[in-house]
């Protein structure tokens, strides 16, 4: 396989350009002890630092191996423009790490600018800045300064071409190209610079050196210290200004600078956290929504007719309810689940249907308007034509290293690397056998947990029956409770144990199936994940919401789990309880284990670096040794800040009628995540390398397809896990109390049972008087021809469920597509001022154009307006096409 093309191409051109305007690299011997600890430049003072690799002498076999392939990577290097300076080991901290510091000169930055097609300046923007909010003077205390806010002007701008350089506005070359460009420009060429010949291939980029060990690490420089400014002559310290207006959880209440963690990030992360703001925002209308549900539910809990009548001792109390075991549980009170009752009508009553259509149209909103935010950031980012531009054609390395095959590219006409369909063909099955597998044990260990839950409940229902203290107790933490509290712990449990196993085996088979660029790599790692992670943490909801209760049959013929343990029963007042309970448990303690893992997890590991490295402290703790004792974010750092914000979108989505109050703490999560997001990037990790892009990518289509799925489950949730659809049908048809109509409501909704008629091993030990006994189903009563089988009331409750999820679903659906219809994709603002960028920016190239060509036809004025002419007819056909 012949060397990267890119790098063959301009290697020459670049080396030749240098010569001329290159330092000379022979200096007198540097005084170490004159030269701050937070510079950023080379020992001449001049020349910035915009990258740095560090590895470590060791005695292994193969050291040899890994200096030759070290000298053969650095002379390439410079053959390809950058300029090195290495800090020898005896100067370092720990007495044994070598810095490779790596400069690029301006006639790299220009050229490979012009590679990459990087935007650059070439006159102010005449359009004013718009503000989105509408009442802005409302919303002072959150602005930031707009100094902080918009560190830059705004620009026409056009892709850098070196032949053209007195068209853009180049104050000072030095400053001309952002340091997030300067690095990401650095990291591409390091990407692809070759290290030697091995096993007959050639072998390049930093990654695999990385892999390898032969370099330890390798990463751009922060600005200096996030605690304090910059002295001359380093460059105004864009990492403090980050760390005071964005890192501080005082300013949790402020917009971000999003500008300026484009410029010091680059726009891949930082549209991240536009993502993660607008997201933030559009929860607060949906939590105050949810908290009025919950204040409704609360004011009126008292009030409740099913719960008046269940915590009666004239009605509840004389109730006697068929045992939820067999054998050792006993015959209870309906009045003993008074406290569960109320609780229940928290989150079931008449404002959970309200709240479930309202989220309906809520995500509908924000989707898009996430798509108009997006395309707004897309005009003012410049990354307008991105996706044509780059993101289609980037080979990952390890892609081009690994193809012995080339193939000519029907668009470019050249001949790139190519893999055959039957080499990725075992991979893929091997990849969808592991995805299936470990959803398979997803599965298994949440009938372990179920297993869990019906072999303990006997237990605690035994305990606590026998237990005299404990009688007090069990009016507001039942058997079901304890069960369900505990089943939902050791459920959660599980889940970040098969967590943490399968995000390193999706990673490994993903990297084996060899995808051609780092889009389509991100797009299949994020298939698995979220496949993985949607089966992991929602299958226990769905089994309580939609399994749970409905298939346990009837005293005397319960349905049984492996013929042992009989099916989980519902509350009285159904599951939704439990479905809360689950979903409060696995929601906030993921929260909270996420947030502090993410918090202290770096910051031990970072002060235990320190602490080893610092052996030597009487030497210089240099710029780029800080960096090095700094945790790496690494390519996947982003892709897990999404699946982790997209599990809680299912979270807020998918189950919310069962629980309002889930965008509430999903918002002050957010609020806290943001600035733990920041505070982590700003003070305990490297600096990530810049890289582009123009939208959140597949998570978009995620999102989408959760919105679907959501008002699906909030239809059944509503029809079949709440109690509200079964009292609408008795108020409307069976209740004949015109004054209080349902009242009678918890008699009617229970069936009787003769006792005579349980089979010898269901039977209670504790051998009581009752001659019936109640149980929560529409049944039959022991006298009737047809005893035990399904009632009238039955059939009539079910298809309203029906009829009800038919109706919700398409009211939603309708309104989702009318939303959709009329709130375009792209603002109307947008359109134009893409449109008055496009016309100036022709403006300004056809004058620049028109004024070189009359300097060099000189006094030749017929020659001058024939050119003229063509030039005008190009400048009037671009109109046209804008």
């Amino acid at each position: 396989m012949g060397e990267p093309g890119l790098l063959e191409l301009v290697e020459e051109e670049v080396r030749s350009n240098s010569q001329d305007t290159g330092y000379t690299f022979q200096m007198s011997e540097f005084q170490k002890s004159k030269q701050s600890k937070d510079s950023i430049f080379f020992r001449d003072g001049i020349r910035q630092i915009d990258f740095v690799l560090s590895y470590v002498d060791d005695i292994k076999k193969d050291s040899d191996i890994k200096a030759e392939r070290r000298k053969e990577f650095e002379q390439n290097l410079r053959k390809s423009g950058l300029e090195l300076e290495i800090e020898d080991k005896r100067d370092s901290e720990d007495g044994r790490t070598y810095f490779v510091k790596i400069h690029a000169p301006w006639e790299v930055l220009a050229t490979y600018a012009e590679v990459l097609g990087i935007k650059m300046p070439i006159k102010e923007s005449d359009i004013p800045r718009t503000e989105h909010l509408p009442f802005n003077c409302m919303f002072a205390p959150v602005k930031l300064p707009e100094t902080v806010k918009y560190p830059r002007p705004e620009y026409f701008t056009v892709q850098f071409n070196r032949r053209r350089q007195e068209l853009f506005l180049i104050d000072d070359k030095a400053t001309f190209f952002k340091s997030s460009s300067r690095n990401r420009i650095v990291y591409y060429i390091l990407s692809r610079c070759p290290f030697g010949i091995e096993d007959g291939k050639i072998k390049f980029g930093i990654e695999r050196l990385l892999n390898s060990n032969t370099y330890s690490s390798a990463y751009p420089l922060h600005d200096g210290q996030y605690w304090k400014p910059s002295e001359a002559p380093n460059p105004v310290n864009e990492r403090h200004i980050l760390h005071k207006n964005w890192a501080r959880f005082s300013y949790f209440y402020k917009e971000q600078p999003l500008d300026l963690i484009r410029d010091y990030y680059g726009e891949k992360i930082a549209i991240y956290f536009v993502f993660l703001g607008f997201y933030t925002e559009m929860l607060f209308i949906a939590a105050l929504v949810g908290l009025a549900c919950f204040i409704y539910g609360l004011l009126s809990m008292g009030s409740n007719p099913s719960s008046v009548e269940i915590c009666d001792p004239n009605v509840g109390g004389q109730m006697i309810m068929c045992p939820l075991c067999d054998q050792v549980c006993d015959y209870w009170r309906l009045n003993t689940t008074c406290w569960a009752s109320k609780f229940s009508h928290l989150f079931d009553n008449e404002s959970t249907v309200f709240f479930a259509i309202f989220m309906g149209i809520w995500v509908t909103l924000f989707l898009e308007f996430w798509k108009q935010r997006q395309a707004r950031l897309g005009y003012e980012w410049d990354l307008v034509d991105f996706e044509e531009e780059q993101q289609q054609h980037q080979l990952r390395p390890e892609f081009e290293a690994m193809c012995k095959h080339r193939k000519m590219n029907a668009v470019t006409k050249e001949m790139e690397p190519h893999m055959p369909l039957f080499r990725h063909i075992p991979w893929y099955f091997l990849s969808g056998a592991t995805v299936t597998l470990w959803m398979a044990l997803v599965v298994t260990s949440m009938v372990a947990v179920i297993v869990y839950r019906l072999s303990v409940f006997a237990a605690f229902a035994s305990f606590m029956e026998s237990e005299a203290s404990l009688q007090e107790v069990k009016r507001f933490f039942t058997p079901q409770l304890a069960t369900s509290l505990t089943g939902s712990c050791l459920n959660f449990i599980v889940i970040l144990i098969l967590n943490f196993f399968y995000e390193k085996i999706s990673a490994w088979i993903t990297k084996m199936e060899l995808p051609r660029t780092y889009q389509e790599y991100e797009s299949s790692l994020t298939l698995k994940m979220f496949l993985f992670q949607f089966v992991n943490f929602y299958s226990s909801c769905f089994y309580v919401a939609f399994f749970k209760g409905k298939f346990v049959g009837y005293p005397g013929k319960y349905t049984y789990l492996f013929n042992v343990w009989r099916s989980e029963e519902c509350d009285p007042g159904g599951c939704l309880v439990e479905l809360t309970t689950q979903l409060t448990i696995i929601m906030i303690g993921k929260q909270i284990f996420t947030n502090i893992k993410e918090a202290i997890y770096p910051l031990v590991l970072n002060w235990w670096r320190r602490r080893k490295a610092r052996t030597n402290s009487e030497k210089l703790y240099s710029r780029w040794e800080q960096d090095h004792d700094l945790q790496c974010f690494g390519q996947l750092g982003l892709f897990y800040e999404y699946l982790e914000t997209v599990i809680q979108f299912g979270f807020v989505t998918l189950f919310v009628a069962s629980f309002p109050l889930a965008p509430l703490f999903a918002l002050i999560n957010n609020i806290v995540e943001i600035r733990v997001d920041a505070w982590k990037l700003t003070t305990q990790y490297r600096r990530p390398v810049a890289a582009k892009a123009h939208s959140i990518g597949v998570w978009q289509d995620i999102l989408a397809g959760m919105a679907v799925l959501s008002v699906a489950t909030n239809a059944f949730i509503v029809a079949f896990t709440s109690d509200i659809i079964p009292r609408l049908v008795y108020y409307y048809a069976y209740s004949t109390n015109t004054t209080q109509p349902l009242s009678g409501y918890v008699n009617n909704s229970l069936s009787i049972f003769l006792t005579a008629d349980f089979p010898n091993h269901t039977v209670p030990l504790d051998k009581r008087d009752f001659t019936t006994c109640r149980y929560r189903d529409y049944r039959n009563p022991p006298g009737d021809e047809n005893k035990y089988l399904h009632n009238m009331q039955f059939w009539h409750v079910l298809a309203a469920k029906m009829t009800f999820i038919i109706i919700m679903e398409h009211i939603v659906f309708l309104v989702k597509f009318l939303l959709a219809w009329m709130i375009p994709d792209v603002p109307k603002d947008v359109v134009d001022r893409i449109k008055r960028e496009k016309l100036m920016t022709v403006r300004i190239l056809h004058d620049f154009e028109l004024n070189k060509l009359k300097e060099k036809l000189g006094l030749n004025p017929n020659e001058f307006s024939k050119h003229v002419m063509i030039e005008e007819n190009k400048m009037q056909l671009a109109k046209s096409t804008i």
